[in-house]
């Protein structure tokens, strides 16, 4: 991780405010959200308080025992930097060029897989565009809402707390939430995460997964050879995207849908079959962001706040695998 700070040097010394106080430095806040993914500090505050006693997470931030502890609110009001400049997907993007570099990556096959991010807003705040909310009594901090009987659709309601949610649910006979999507990309050999996104939920797995696909061929030159994902990429617009870019889709087939570019010739290889069998390993990925990194209900709100929390995770995520493959004895495989 420092040296994936080190790289981002020059960007990190642009953050620094030329006016007022002296500003506490960048790096230190972003290896303090790190800390909070890592040991699933359910909130900045707690992590704030946790800073005062715990001597592992101050050397850990180079701080000694008499260094003075900044506010929580330091936390609201930096994620604008790191906001402006990107710092956080470059802080992404530059750990996993690490893991490329020592051949911990692999740049042939991958898997994608989405999953629903629940928003910070309460189906209460889910109210008609153009009408107040209807409340059923005078409690000024937490009314009563009746919706019962209503049809509330993306279309003529939206969220007062948070108006970039959406209401969404993965399958029928699922509850409808105010959530966003998390789209991932992993690669198949030790399970690392190359890319994610974080997008609005109503925008499909398709359309984010091709995007992550795309990117993945810009930054290696080359597209993959194989990209492996379930039965909700059965599609003809993933397929045909696959099989324009030259890349194999191993897809898992639905029995009631038939879709050109995906037949026996690519689901009877051995290679499909161990796409297949390997792409159940971004299901542990996506559990440990959002078990472990907080990433289940995230505490802030809009696209650009959750995203910025998302490639934090993914960060965190990374750093746990390569730290296991780094110690791994030689020859041998880290654990899963």
């Amino acid at each position: 991780m420092d040296a994936a700070l080190q790289d981002l040097s020059p960007l990190l010394d642009e953050m620094y405010a030329e006016i007022g106080r002296p500003s506490i430095p960048p790096e230190r806040l972003l290896k303090a959200k790190l800390l909070q993914a890592f040991y699933t500090i359910r909130s900045e505050a707690l992590l704030v308080e946790m800073l005062h006693y715990n001597l592992l997470f101050r050397w850990f931030l180079d701080l000694n025992l008499t260094d003075e502890i900044w506010d929580n609110s330091t936390f609201t009001v930096n994620q604008t930097r790191l906001l402006d400049h990107d710092t956080a997907r470059l802080f992404f993007h530059t750990v996993a060029a690490q893991a490329r570099e020592k051949g911990w990556m692999s740049d042939t096959h991958f898997t994608v897989d989405g999953t629903l991010v629940q928003a910070w807003a309460s189906l209460k705040s889910f109210a008609p565009k153009d009408e107040p909310v209807k409340k059923t009594d005078d409690d000024p901090g937490n009314p009563s809402v009746d919706f019962k009987g209503e049809r509330r659709r993306n279309a003529t309601h939206q969220s007062t707390t948070d108006p970039e949610a959406r209401l969404y649910k993965k399958a029928a006979g699922q509850e409808a939430k105010l959530c966003y999507g998390l789209h991932v990309l992993m690669e198949n050999r030790h399970g690392l995460c190359a890319n994610l996104s974080v997008t609005r939920a109503t925008e499909t797995e398709t359309s984010a997964s091709c995007e992550l696909l795309a990117q993945q061929k810009d930054t290696q030159e080359k597209p993959p050879a194989t990209v492996g994902a379930d039965k909700g990429y059965h599609n003809q617009e993933f397929v045909s995207f696959c099989r324009q870019h030259a890349i194999a889709p191993h897809v898992a087939e639905r029995a009631d849908r038939q879709v050109r570019g995906l037949d026996g010739r690519t689901t009877r290889t051995t290679n499909y079959q161990v796409s297949q069998r390997i792409r159940k390993r971004v299901e542990e990925c996506i559990g440990w962001m959002k078990e472990i990194g907080g990433l289940r209900r995230v505490k802030v709100r809009g696209t650009e706040r959750v995203s910025l929390h998302g490639w934090l995770v993914g960060s965190a995520y990374n750093l746990v695998r390569m730290g296991r493959l780094a110690t791994a004895p030689p020859g041998s495989s880290a654990p899963g």
